[in-house]
């Protein structure tokens, strides 16, 4: 054997050896993503991301990346202030309207903090005092949305200006206070119209299409109250739980684990999926729209629904785990310690999320009931 390597020139010897290096490096690379099989197609997000939230209507909330990067924290403020996570995608829209996610105040939360412009530089601290904010001036219009919406605007004063004018948001009371305020205080020249259609109203005080221009980037309905809706007939937890594990399994056995799959129907048709698109295939076979064939992911999933305590899962309810990332692979609980999910080496099967296993070591405690 060395006689032969010596009558090989040294320039193949080296040449086979990095073909060798590489091809190894591949093989090792393909059994990870096998392995785990959680990968979320992060590349897929675009200029525009789509955001799926619950409570106040299934509503798809497209926002950019900048915005969206704020989600973790817009979820964690929320829960701090006892703000219901359904409001997340609205406040995210609303945050696309301020400043698009740009700059070190993306929610401008700083006039109602501390009164003035400027003095938050904290873009954390502006997610906590905007939650803060949003969720109070939502509580002082007992929860109608669009009036919230304007007022953050506005301020306060349109609250008490609607609850003395029929105590409902309407689109002449956003321009009637906008003109009345915008008398008081055009002599200090300070105030200018934003929206050249408001010009003939002489109301250039704030901006009296305010919430259009936020719902602009949401997609969906609104509850009348504006309030988060319970989840009908127990959610996914209830009956319509057993319904979307039993049009899962139809699946088992039959598809296999493709990263990004299921995002088109020639991708269904073949069984091609992932975990996200999986479980919004699931429930769209009862009846279910849980997000966008095309935009689904862990992170749009974990928006919607209502948070439930491990303790109290039920069949049906969507389980979340760390794999690769923080949510990075979710499935559908089937209940003793299991769950439906599409895996690397299996597809779509029934897996074990006992103390001790996999998944059992890596879920996260995030249920949802949709």
């Amino acid at each position: 054997m060395h006689i032969v390597l010596q009558l090989i020139p040294k320039k193949y010897l080296i040449g086979g050896t990095l073909i060798l290096l590489g091809l190894s490096g591949l093989l090792i690379m393909s059994t990870i993503v096998a392995i785990t099989g959680e990968f979320e197609s992060d590349s897929q997000q675009s200029d525009v991301t789509e955001i799926e939230g619950g409570g106040i209507g299934v509503g798809t909330a497209n926002v950019s990346p900048e915005v969206m990067k704020y989600q973790p924290l817009l979820e964690k403020y929320a829960q701090k202030h006892g703000l219901d996570a359904s409001y997340v995608p609205i406040m995210m829209a609303l945050m696309m309207q301020e400043s698009g996610g740009r700059g070190n105040d993306p929610m401008q939360s700083s006039e109602s903090f501390c009164g003035s412009v400027g003095c938050i530089s904290s873009p954390e601290l502006s997610v906590d005092k905007g939650v803060l904010h949003f969720k109070s001036v939502l509580e002082k219009a007992h929860y109608d949305l669009k009036l919230c919406l304007q007022s953050y605007n506005f301020g306060g004063g349109f609250i008490n200006y609607v609850m003395k004018n029929g105590g409902k948001y309407t689109p002449e009371l956003a321009i009637s206070f906008s003109q009345l305020q915008y008398q008081k205080v055009k002599h200090t020249g300070n105030y200018h119209c934003v929206r050249p259609e408001m010009v003939p109203y002489s109301a250039c005080y704030g901006d009296a299409k305010y919430v259009d221009a936020v719902l602009k980037y949401y997609t969906g309905t609104i509850t009348a109250d504006g309030k988060p809706a319970a989840p009908a007939s127990g959610g996914s937890g209830g009956k319509s739980g057993v319904k979307v594990i039993d049009a899962g399994k139809t699946l088992i056995g039959k598809t296999r684990y493709v990263f990004g799959g299921g995002r088109s129907q020639s991708d269904i048709n073949a069984g091609r999926f992932d975990c996200s698109s999986f479980v919004r295939w699931a429930f769209e076979q009862v009846g279910m729209n849980v997000g966008p064939m095309s935009g689904v992911t862990t992170d749009t999933l974990k928006t919607q629904g209502q948070a439930i305590n491990p303790k109290d899962m039920k069949p049906g309810d969507v389980v979340f785990f760390d794999t690769y990332k923080i949510d990075g692979h979710v499935g559908i609980y089937v209940g003793n310690n299991q769950f439906l999910g599409c895996q690397g080496k299996t597809g779509v099967a029934i897996a074990s999320m006992a103390k001790g296993t996999y998944f059992g070591e890596r879920f996260n405690g995030r249920v949802k009931r949709f």
